[in-house]
């Protein structure tokens, strides 16, 4: 996308465009922020799995 198409949707729709992708980036920083802490969460309760299975007697 270049700048003067930037520039001319900007000046065809105002504002609006600006609000619509700022919330869209928003929304996608979220999107990651959230990703990153469900990663994490699934790597400490695999090795929470872990050591619960290996302490568990064998039979």
């Amino acid at each position: 996308m270049g700048g003067d198409l930037l520039l001319r949707i900007v000046a065809d729709h105002g504002p609006w465009v600006i609000l619509v992708f700022f919330l869209l980036w928003r929304d996608a920083e979220k999107d990651r922020a959230t990703r990153a802490v469900l990663d994490k969460n699934a790597a400490v309760l695999t090795e929470i799995a872990t050591v619960i299975r290996e302490r568990m007697p064998r039979s």
